[in-house]
């Protein structure tokens, strides 16, 4: 694993504004806040070329409760080359705040040499020659219904449903990604990937601190290398991002429910689709929603247009059955709201084209191994999981959100899998909000 932060500067067009460092861009921004002086009468005061005193004079709000000051930092970019893909989802769920991206599928190594050793994710030792053996299979598996599909896409080139008039370097990557996206499932959660991140300090501190709390040694080392980068932008600010107990106790009860919840359900069996949605459009008595609801939506000119406060003020909670990792690893970046899931293996994904019995050997050896770890307690049961596993996912938004997530994840380009789980849910919605319907633009996942 290897965290790096990186440095802004501005560009040459800004040669002539002041120049600030994160934390004194904070410290003169809470002193605005407490002054009708003017920032420029307030950066007069503050000797840009030894800014710490003046920083360590505001910055001391921040520990009598002013942690609205380390927001000012503007943004802290990180990248962290080689996580496994449990940690990057982990901390796309925490840091429901930041911008970020992580590697796709589509571009990572596909093999043993692209996993953390066993005891640095805290395999345990007896059970690391099995760990490493599955995780091979798994491999294995994922290459040869790579290759199976990627030449069933030639021999049938009406199963991925090429636009008309494609050029030949277009109809190589749509058949690429068509096997790809299905062979997927097979992937170890453990692979590495890459992802890069940026956030306010206040937002790091959090986040490091609830990486800090974890159980899991993997993200106890990414906290800590973390840290030590933050450190270099913000110093003062990260002192506030160490394990603290509520986290650790919040952590240990939340992985006694999945280990219960694993336990119980765990299988290899694919799961059929159920979904649930739940629509709120309740208000006070004092201040009802007056906007017909098209007049929400109808002024859009796409789904990244502004609608109005009949969508805004809705409250909408969805869920799924069984989400596919491969799928809740893109779901769960979507940041408004709340997002939970116990991360267990309730059953196993597999798209149409892949036979599940031709993989069972591969699959119960895997729930067996996965049963040994949740039996233990162990935190690394989820390095055992593969992305077909399939877990509950409950998302907490409100309609606006939830529309743009519908539209976007059904629209052109879409993971097939993704348009069929929110295909499910705006049709839930839609009998809970039938004026809806009209104006809501469900897409079909066309190729791209």
């Amino acid at each position: 694993m290897k965290v790096t932060g990186l440095a802004l500067v501005p560009p040459p067009t800004a040669a002539d504004l002041p120049k600030v460092t994160p934390e004194l861009l904070a410290s003169v921004l809470a002193r605005y806040s407490r002054s009708n002086e003017g920032i420029g009468n307030i950066l007069a005061k503050v000797d840009l070329a030894n800014p710490d005193e003046s920083i360590d004079r505001i910055l001391k709000f921040v520990d009598y409760g002013h942690a609205s000051i380390g927001g000012l930092t503007g943004g802290l970019a990180i990248t962290l080359d080689g996580v496994s893909m449990w940690l990057a989802y982990k901390i796309f769920e925490i840091a429901q705040m930041a911008d970020g991206q992580e590697s796709s599928t589509r571009y990572i190594t596909m093999d043993a040499a692209n996993l953390p050793a066993a005891d640095e994710i805290g395999i345990p030792a007896d059970l690391a020659p099995r760990w490493v053996a599955l995780m091979a299979k798994a491999f294995a598996a994922y290459h040869a219904e790579y290759t199976r599909l990627d030449q069933l896409g030639q021999a049938q080139p009406e199963l991925i449903r090429l636009p008309a008039n494609a050029k030949p370097a277009v109809v190589n990557r749509i058949r690429k990604n068509y096997a790809l996206d299905r062979a997927r499932y097979f992937i170890p959660l453990a692979t590495r990937t890459n992802l890069g991140l940026v956030q306010s300090s206040r937002m790091w501190a959090t986040t490091v601190k609830h990486l800090d709390s974890l159980a899991h040694p993997e993200a106890q080392t990414a906290a800590r290398l973390i840290r030590d980068e933050l450190i270099k932008i913000s110093p003062r600010l990260m002192r506030h991002s160490s394990a603290e107990k509520s986290f650790q106790e919040q952590a240990a009860q939340e992985l006694a429910t999945s280990v219960r919840l694993g336990l119980a359900r765990l299988s290899t069996a694919p799961l059929a689709d159920e979904v649930w949605v739940n629509v709120d459009r309740s208000t006070p008595p004092w201040l009802t929603e007056e906007q017909p609801l098209a007049e929400a939506l109808r002024h859009r000119a796409n789904r990244y247009g502004y609608q109005g406060t009949a969508t805004r003020r809705m409250r909408v909670n969805f869920a799924w059955n069984n989400m596919a990792i491969a799928e809740l690893r893109d779901l769960n970046r979507h940041r408004t709201g709340h997002r939970y899931t116990p991360l267990i293996q309730a059953g196993f994904y597999l798209p149409p084209e892949i036979a599940h019995a031709s993989h069972a050997a591969l699959l119960d050896e895997q729930v067996a191994l996965t049963r040994e770890l949740l039996e233990r307690g162990s935190a690394a049961y989820v390095y055992s999981l593969l992305l077909g596993a399939q877990t509950p996912f409950e998302h907490t938004t409100q309609g606006d959100k939830f529309i743009y997530e519908a539209e976007l994840r059904t629209g052109m380009g879409a993971h097939f899998r993704y348009a069929e789980h929110l295909s499910a849910a705006l049709r839930e919605f839609f009998q809970q909000v039938p004026e809806a319907r009209s104006w809501v633009v469900e897409g079909t996942a066309e190729p791209e």
